[in-house]
């Protein structure tokens, strides 16, 4: 209770109002609600209540799809457990695991991991889960569609019958519904209704444009916008990059934030951004998992994500807290039916807004020049100036002309980034959001030849039909082995004996570094690019 007063939780969150007396009476739980709602300190207060710091064996296991939330999701449970002494420990690939197991060997209160790297540690007897009390499924449905049911079902497997189990997800497909009736005794069910996907704070436009003339069109509204701080983005690691790059040599405080950063690099980007030092925030999905910042007043679509959960995810990053928030997104001429499928699932329109127009972006950059001239006004004059101006006025000068001519150099002197044109593209028609049901994910992938989408690379396994490979099988497989969401692949094509399968470039270099292959039923393809 001293530690949430003291970190200014006043008021619970409708899934903390629900969920927190359930898990206090130890009773199984389904909590379904979205992201940003404030599930953690839903499920993490209650674990955290029941603990006995320092028993020497692991009391609260927490499983997570990636390891960006085992980072997030350990480092909210030590927050809430500091005071109490708890010791929480985040295990996820990509890490050695001497230190993970030696972390282990000394004693650890509560585990919070991705499933492929918990199964390891088991396998090797360097985690015991048989004195474990409370079991967690967080973001159930991602772990899902990662592919990751059978290994969550054999760590449920390694903890005892007579635990309490709490799962979290913010849809409840069928798998995550049998999951659920195998492995939770007469749970409590705690479901958020949202008939809204989209937060009423978040105003949203879209901005349709040429794909070359994304960047000309971001100066525009980052020239003319309120901006307080901005998260952009993008699809792939290059883009970020560039986008960042560009955005800086024009003045703006602008930085990238990339899935390959080291976490003591992220951590600094993120700190530079919280702290206002940096404006500018140009990030992939991944990048920005389990960003959780206040002040971001504007999010922007540089690329238009294909996935209108995606959308939604992103934008509610914006008008948080009780403050309004915008959100904007640059959308190529043939990207409006995806506008109009983000429509459908969001049951919101997302009106085509003009952009403004370079006299405008020069109007406003005049009018906040004469702001800056009259704060600077009301400032004492130094000496070394006042004498300056004083000489000039005796070199028969006039006020006027010397005032002109400081106002002229100074303003030239002013970063400010180049106003290029923009095409014009005529905006669709208003239509209403298409009501119908959403599509399952295995629609989303094509089955043919075409090129690969924007972002993406396309990646060959040396295995196909004659061996009995499914696009789903795919799907889970790569997720699981790399460690990578499963929605994020694009295209499979699956021929006699190869599969051709399209993944966004910043994850490429992951796919391919398996170097044990991808495990196909009783075959072990290789994987390379195409």
């Amino acid at each position: 209770m001293q530690t949430a007063a003291d970190l200014g939780f006043e008021t619970p969150t409708p899934i903390q109002a629900a969920l927190i007396p359930v898990l206090l009476e130890g009773r199984d739980a389904i909590g379904q609600a979205q992201t940003g709602t404030g599930k953690t300190a839903a499920f993490g207060l209650p674990l955290l209540h029941r603990l006995t710091p320092g028993s020497g064996s692991v009391q609260a296991l927490v499983l997570v799809p990636t390891r960006e939330l085992a980072v997030q999701v350990a480092s909210a449970l030590y927050t809430y457990g500091k005071a109490i002494g708890s010791r929480v420990l985040p295990v996820y690939g990509g890490q050695p695991y001497h230190k993970q197991i030696n972390r282990l060997k000394k004693g650890v209160d509560v585990v919070v991991g991705t499933p492929g790297r918990l199964l390891d540690l088991i396998a090797q007897g360097a985690l015991d889960l048989s004195a474990t009390q409370t079991v967690v499924l967080d973001e159930a449905d991602e772990m899902l569609s990662m592919g990751f049911v059978a290994d969550i079902e054999a760590i449920l497997d390694a903890t005892p019958t007579e635990r309490q189990t709490a799962l979290l997800s913010a849809t409840m497909p069928g798998g995550i519904r049998r999951l659920a009736e195998r492995y939770l005794r007469d749970p409590a069910s705690c479901t958020m209704k949202h008939t809204q996907r989209t937060a009423e704070t978040v105003e949203q436009r879209a901005y349709l444009v040429h794909g070359g003339d994304k960047m000309a069109a971001l100066v525009r509204l980052l020239e003319t916008e309120p901006l307080e701080s901005a998260l952009i983005f993008t699809h792939t690691r290059v883009s970020t990059a560039e986008i960042a790059s560009t955005l800086a040599s024009y003045g703006y405080a602008a930085e990238a934030l990339s899935g390959e950063m080291t976490q003591a690099a992220r951590t600094e980007t993120l700190g530079r951004f919280r702290s206002r030092r940096i404006q500018i925030l140009v990030g992939t999905d991944v990048a920005a998992r389990g960003l959780d910042i206040d002040h971001i007043s504007h999010v922007i679509n540089y690329d238009l994500p294909r996935d209108p959960e995606v959308y939604v995810h992103r934008i509610g990053r914006t008008g948080r807290a009780g403050k309004s928030g915008v959100a904007m997104a640059l959308v190529r001429p043939d990207q409006r039916n995806l506008v109009r499928r983000i429509e459908g699932y969001t049951k919101e329109p997302i009106p085509y807004t003009t952009l403004p127009t370079i006299e405008a972006v020069e109007a406003h950059r005049f009018a906040a020049f004469r702001d800056t001239v009259t704060e600077q006004l009301s400032q004492p004059t130094s000496e070394s100036v006042r004498s300056l101006i004083l000489a000039l006025l005796a070199d028969g000068h006039e006020a006027m002309d010397i005032a002109a001519a400081a106002l002229t150099f100074a303003h030239a002197a002013a970063p400010a980034p180049p106003l290029e044109r923009v095409g014009t593209v005529k905006a669709p028609a208003h239509r209403e959001p298409r009501h119908g049901k959403k599509r399952a994910d295995t629609d989303r992938r094509q089955t043919s030849r075409e090129g690969r989408e924007e972002g993406m690379v396309r990646l060959s396994l040396d295995k196909g039909y004659k061996q009995g490979v499914r696009p789903n099988q795919i799907v889970s497989t790569i997720a699981r082995t790399a460690d990578i969401p499963g929605r994020v692949l694009g295209k499979i094509l699956i021929e006699n004996q190869q599969t051709l399968v399209d993944v966004p470039e910043e994850f490429a270099d992951r796919v391919l570094a398996q170097s044990k292959g991808y495990r196909l039923g009783k075959d072990v393809a290789r994987i390379a690019r195409a």
